[in-house]
């Protein structure tokens, strides 16, 4: 089976609710087979895909990521079961650890065992999916006697993942992989833990789906955007775990500098060890031809789902950078 290659706008379109209906029925109109939620605070994402779902028909809608610490198994499970009568055959459930960040300092949840949380987590969901009355003891989770209403046609369940043992454990038990934020030098090596994860569970890897949010702009000034990107994205790799990706996809140094630029509170310092050439090689960014082509590579390179998420400024960016993927302005070769 030769897994269809995607584009998708990323949800929701800030608190406003009618403007995430708004960016999904235009997403419809233009040719977007696909639309993804991020899930880290309000609104609440599986409540709005639950909400604004039957303003849709044909579209896929999928969750990038529901932290696994925040929700338990039952919750997620339940919440999938309404949105699956919502929208049937077109939800995906996307699972992942999150960040210290978000765990951690706004929810005050430890991010303790990371790996197998996920792993238990999706393993417990799938056996709730399909209405089988739970009897699991894990290193992380317990759960015995729930039973839900099985659905006909359960929810797949993708993994977010960085390193190489996230990665192999998420394509050996998930149904996809969801990537983020990675040079596109490391994706060769990426997606080799992808081929080892898979064939651990008897899978071929070429049917593992790979979905990879992608940080677009679609501008004539670079810097610009280079800019953008460094304001967003410098917090960000401070994190424990996004900085111990950053060190393993090959940039060790700017690693370290994040890190002591954060602990000094040196914003400058933080943001500036993302060098121009760094962020080439993470972002997308440039004209409608150029961000295009980046995405092309991207699929050569393994990804099928690629959720559009703009590094916008204003309004004027967002539009220009979702109109560069309408259906009549770009397709796969």
């Amino acid at each position: 089976m030769t897994l269809k290659k995607r584009v998708a706008v990323t949800l929701p379109a800030g608190p406003n609710i009618q403007d995430t209906v708004d960016r999904l029925k235009w997403a419809e109109d233009n040719g977007f087979p696909d639309a993804w939620f991020s899930d880290s605070g309000a609104p609440d994402t599986m409540t709005q895909i639950a909400a604004v779902g039957h303003h849709t028909k044909n579209i896929r809608i999928g969750v990038a990521v529901t932290p696994v610490y925040t929700r338990s198994p039952s919750v997620i499970a339940a919440s999938a079961n309404v949105i699956s009568q919502v929208i049937p055959g077109r939800f995906v459930i996307g699972l992942g650890s999150s960040s210290q960040t978000i765990m951690g300092q706004w929810n005050g949840i430890p991010l303790d065992k990371p790996l197998t949380r996920v792993k238990e987590t999706a393993q417990l969901v799938r056996t709730m999916l399909k209405g089988e009355k739970t009897d699991f003891q894990g290193e992380t989770l317990y759960s015995r006697g729930y039973r839900q209403a099985p659905l006909e046609n359960p929810p797949p369940i993708y993994l977010a993942a960085l390193r190489p043992n996230m990665i192999e454990m998420a394509a050996e038990v998930g149904d996809g992989v969801i990537f983020n934020l990675w040079p596109k030098g490391a994706l060769p090596k990426m997606m080799e833990h992808i081929k080892i994860g898979a064939e651990k569970a008897g899978k071929n890897p070429a049917e593992v789906e790979i979905v990879n949010r992608a940080m677009v702009l679609c501008t004539d000034d670079k810097e610009y955007g280079r800019n953008l990107f460094r304001a967003a994205f410098g917090p960000y790799y401070a994190t424990p775990v996004y900085n111990k990706f950053l060190a393993w996809a090959g940039y060790a140094d700017a690693a370290n500098t994040i890190t002591e630029g954060w602990a000094a509170k040196d914003r400058a310092k933080t943001s500036g060890a993302l060098t121009d050439e760094m962020i080439d090689e993470i972002g997308i960014i440039g004209t409608e031809d150029e961000i295009r082509a980046r995405i092309q590579e991207d699929a050569d390179g393994g990804v099928h789902t690629h959720i559009i998420a703009p590094l916008a400024g204003n309004r004027e960016d967002l539009e220009r950078t979702f109109n560069a993927f309408t259906a009549d302005k770009f397709a796969f070769k």
